[in-house]
């Protein structure tokens, strides 16, 4: 039986409306890969690019004696800092834009050459095609400089992005697999090694054709590539529409 995607967790928030529009902007081998592995390919939160990703708040640094009072030590706290950057390499980061159209400036910003395509799809359909144990929510954008993150539950590292990535919109799908050993001391629970991962990502499964909703290939992308594009889905048996983004469409006048 399938089971989806965690519900009801108080960091990953839904969008109102659960049939919302969500893309992924990509060059053409990346969704040839999409295509092949039928599934998606969630990135090592330390590997996004995003030196901020899985932080805490330069705010939250500045108020822990105030807020804790010294029922902490802040050595403590400190050292917690160690652990989130280790974190880091263990969460598994799948990004979307949640918007109602399309976007220019996605088309610029991931998809820089002409040969390159949007898979769309909806909230609703991504989180009813990823498995138990990961979530999906949107991202909240905050000042780093003056505002308190919440400390209560560490996904909210992870779902906290500065407000220079306003415009990206971003719905994330995430999954965390800690490395657990037994207690070398001989103690009835796993604890957590800090092993190194080596891995740069690991692929979800999901039924594509159970997930997309409609194929875009770049605005700018000439006709040739669009019956390529054409071509290679339906010979992965992906039954779903592939059409060209009219972004570059001659106005009226």
């Amino acid at each position: 039986m399938l089971m989806p995607a965690e519900s009801n967790h108080p960091v990953f928030r839904a969008p109102d409306d659960l049939n919302i529009k969500i893309w992924r902007y990509m060059d053409l081998s990346k969704y040839v890969s999409l295509l092949d592995s039928s599934a998606l390919y969630f990135s090592r939160a330390d590997m996004l690019g995003d030196p901020y990703e899985g932080a805490t708040s330069h705010a939250n640094r500045e108020m822990w004696p105030q807020v804790y009072q010294g029922r902490i030590p802040i050595s403590d706290l400190e050292r917690m800092s160690s652990y989130h950057e280790f974190e880091r390499q263990w969460t598994f980061i799948n990004c979307w834009h949640m918007n109602e159209h399309e976007s220019a400036a996605m088309w610029k910003l991931y998809a820089r050459t002409c040969d390159a395509v949007a898979v769309q799809s909806t909230y609703g359909r991504l989180h009813s095609e990823l498995p138990a144990h990961t979530y999906v929510g949107m991202v909240d954008y905050m000042d780093y400089r003056t505002e308190w993150m919440p400390e209560d539950n560490s996904f909210y590292r992870f779902m906290r992005k500065r407000k220079s990535f306003e415009h990206e919109r971003e719905l994330r799908a995430l999954t965390q697999h800690l490395p657990y050993a037994p207690d070398p001391n001989g103690g009835p629970f796993e604890v957590i090694t800090r092993e190194q991962n080596h891995e740069c990502g690991r692929l979800v499964p999901v039924r594509l054709a159970e997930l997309l909703e409609r194929v875009y290939v770049a605005p700018t992308a000439p006709a040739w590539f669009l019956a390529i594009v054409q071509r290679i889905t339906a010979r992965y048996g992906l039954n779903v529409a592939v059409d060209q983004s009219s972004l570059d469409s001659v106005p009226v006048f």
